[in-house]
């Protein structure tokens, strides 16, 4: 998909020779950033999600259990 944006021409000049400077093309750069703050969105509903569960189901392990991290890596 195809989008128009619009800035200053002094904007895009500085945009493109940082761009240039690290690599890439304008595009990749403003794709990249769509990406960065759609996946932090993403972060803040899965950070949600967990908090939820977490409340949902606190107190549902075994009496006595304690998490134990290398014993877990064992069962996988």
């Amino acid at each position: 998909m195809n989008i128009t944006l619009s800035a200053d021409a002094d904007l895009i000049r500085k945009a493109r020779e940082y761009a240039r400077r690290h690599h890439s093309s304008l595009n990749n750069l403003i794709r990249h950033y769509l990406e960065q703050i759609t996946n932090e969105m993403d972060k803040d509903r899965v950070a949600a999600e967990f908090e939820r569960l977490c409340t949902e189901y606190a107190g549902e392990s075994d009496p006595g259990y304690h998490f134990n991290r290398a014993e877990e890596y064992r069962r996988r």
